[in-house]
C-alpha cells in the first residue's frame, strides 16, 4: 500500500462527525471526485475513485445523511494502475438535483438552475467544517508522497474558481499552498514537511501524521549524521539517537497533551529539544534559565520518556 492509500484508510476509519460536517465532507468528495449526469431530462450525480475504501464511504455518507442509495458500478481498466475503478451513481429519481443544491454546486438564478463555480463558503463557515471539507477533497483528488523518499502533497483541481478557493481554504489554517497546472488540471500542492504534516493533522489522520513526523525526524537526523565527521561517528549516533528519542517523545505529548500542561521544569526542556533537535544534552543544558547539569537535564528527559510510554501505552 502507498503512503496516499494508508491516509485515506485511516480517514474512511473516522466518525464523520456533526451533520455540518458531513455535508461538508460531502460536498468535498462530490466537488473533486464527482459529475453531473443527464438522464430522461434530469439531473444525475456520478463520482469516481480508484479506492474502494472512499467508495464504501461515500455510500455511508449518502445513505446517512441523505437518505440516498448509491448505485455502485465497477469498472475494468487496463490504463489504471490497479486496474478498477468505482462509480457511485446517484439517479434523478433519487432527487440528485435537491442533493446536487444542498452540497452547493447546483444553484437557482431566476427561475432557472445554474452550476456554481469554487467552493460552497456557506457550508464551510465553521473550523469544523472546514476540516471536513479538506478531507473530502483530499479523499476525493489528493496524494501524498512517502516522506521516506520526499515531500510533496497535491489536490488536483477542474478549474481556477475551485483552486483558488481551495487555496484561501488551506490559508485559513496557516498553511502556505503554491500552484500549478498539469494536464489541464490545476494542482494545488505543498512541498514543506511541516506544512504536509500540520495538513495531515488538521484532516484528522493523527496516525499517518506520527508516522510522517517519524519518518521526517530520522531522515533529519540521518541527514545530519552524514554530515559528522568519520572520527566523530559514533558519539554522534549515540547523541543523534538519545535527541530522535526525545523530539519523538516531546512531539508526542504536545500533540496528545500540550506542553503548557507541564511543570515549568519539563516544559522547558521540552521545548529546548523541539527548538534544538541538532544539539547534544550538554549544549542544551547551557542554554537553560538557570542554568542545569546534564545530568539535571536528562533526568528530565528520562520523565518526559515516562510520560510519553504511558500515553502510548493507552493508545
Amino acid at each position: 500500500m502507498s503512503f496516499s492509500s494508508d491516509v485515506k484508510k485511516e480517514l474512511t476509519t473516522l466518525d464523520p462527525g456533526k451533520k455540518c460536517c458531513q455535508l461538508a465532507q460531502i460536498a468535498g468528495m462530490m466537488r473533486f471526485a464527482g459529475s453531473i449526469t443527464l438522464s430522461g431530462g434530469g439531473m444525475g450525480i456520478k463520482v469516481s475513485t480508484t479506492d474502494p475504501a472512499v467508495a464504501r464511504l461515500f455510500i455511508n455518507l449518502m445513505r446517512t445523511y441523505f437518505g440516498a442509495k448509491a448505485s455502485l458500478f465497477v469498472e475494468e481498466s487496463a490504463r489504471l494502475a490497479r486496474g478498477r475503478s468505482y462509480s457511485l451513481q446517484i439517479t434523478p429519481d433519487m432527487n440528485a438535483d435537491a442533493i446536487l443544491r444542498e452540497v452547493g454546486i447546483l444553484a437557482v438564478r431566476e427561475g432557472s438552475n445554474y452550476l456554481t463555480d469554487g467552493l460552497p463558503k456557506d457550508i464551510i463557515k465553521k473550523r469544523c467544517c472546514k476540516k471536513a471539507m479538506l478531507r473530502g477533497v483530499f479523499l476525493a483528488s489528493g496524494s501524498v508522497t512517502d516522506p521516506a523518499r520526499s515531500y510533496h502533497l497535491e489536490l488536483k483541481c477542474d478549474s481556477p474558481e475551485m483552486a483558488d478557493d481551495l487555496m484561501k481554504l488551506l490559508g485559513s489554517f496557516g498553511l502556505r499552498p503554491k500552484l500549478t497546472e498539469r494536464r489541464g488540471k490545476q494542482v494545488v500542492y505543498i512541498k514543506e514537511s511541516e506544512q504536509i504534516s500540520d495538513f495531515l493533522n488538521i484532516i484528522g489522520a493523527s496516525q499517518m501524521y506520527f508516522r510522517f513526523q517519524d519518518v521526517k525526524i530520522t531522515r533529519e537526523l540521518v541527514n545530519t549524521a552524514n554530515r559528522i565527521n568519520n572520527c566523530e561517528s559514533a558519539n554522534m549516533e549515540k547523541t543523534a539517537s538519545a535527541a530522535l528519542r526525545q523530539r519523538l517523545d516531546v512531539a508526542l505529548i504536545a500533540a496528545e497533551r500540550g506542553l503548557d500542561s507541564l511543570p515549568e521544569k519539563l516544559r522547558q526542556a521540552a521545548v529546548l529539544r523541539r527548538d534544538n533537535p541538532e544539539l547534544s544534552l550538554a549544549e542544551l543544558a547551557e542554554l537553560a534559565d538557570p542554568p542545569i547539569s546534564k545530568s539535571g537535564l536528562n533526568h528530565r528527559f528520562e520523565k518526559l520518556s515516562a510520560m510519553a510510554e504511558a500515553i502510548r501505552a493507552a493508545q
